[in-house]
């Protein structure tokens, strides 16, 4: 069975592709560093650094950082607002998967948002066991019962016409204006942050060198 309806899996796949050449075509100024109103974010609110994220909830070098290094960036300096996170939606393979995941976080509300994220990443290999996305169904579903959420709840969840479309519009407007083309892909102060080692201790450089310890 398909994650999302035949309808839902058409708007997912055909706004991503459009959302595909929005990237490749972007060439303009970074705006990364204005935080909006539909930006999912946690720490201090008037912190000096505002670490965003974009990443997506399929995606493996994500669920990585997400398992490795945020944990580490969650004590430190999230828990302690010396910065802003900001988490980004994005979308990779499989792109029904990945929307489904994300719009189960939002469903969840925002005090469990950030939960919901970790735990779908951390399900990620549970979710692609057999090679294939037949148990990602049941694994979201597990996540979303624990969040509070009924299958009913779930499923509507999943399937929202205009929640799907409202992702992927968020997901053409930072390829457009941030030229994303990759995940997880960072930007400290609105600055495209390039990692090297990818571990936590070139984020306490990177922070250390803008003041903050």
């Amino acid at each position: 069975m398909h994650l999302l309806s035949h309808l839902t899996r058409r708007v997912v796949t055909a706004a991503f592709l459009a959302g595909a050449a929005l990237v490749l075509a972007s060439c303009g100024e970074s705006k990364s560093g204005a935080v909006t109103a539909d930006d999912m974010s946690k720490g201090g609110e008037n912190a000096k650094i505002t670490l965003i994220e974009y990443a997506s909830v399929t995606c493996v070098h994500c669920a990585a950082f997400n398992k490795e290094v945020l944990p580490q960036l969650e004590e430190k300096y999230i828990k302690t607002g010396k910065i802003k996170y900001v988490y980004r939606e994005f979308l990779t393979p499989p792109n029904d998967v990945s929307a489904a995941g994300t719009l189960l976080a939002r469903c969840a509300g925002k005090d469990k948002y950030f939960a919901v994220i970790d735990q779908v990443m951390r399900s990620r290999d549970a979710m692609f066991a057999d090679g294939t996305a037949a148990n990602a169904r049941p694994v979201l579903l597990n996540i979303a019962k624990n969040a509070g959420l009924s299958e009913e709840q779930f499923n509507a969840c999943i399937t929202d016409k205009k929640a799907l479309e409202g992702l992927q519009a968020r997901v053409e407007k930072y390829g457009r204006e941030n030229n994303i083309s990759t995940t997880p892909t960072f930007f400290i102060n609105g600055k495209k942050f390039e990692r090297k080692t990818g571990d936590f201790a070139e984020f306490e450089k990177a922070f250390a060198d803008l003041g903050v310890k």
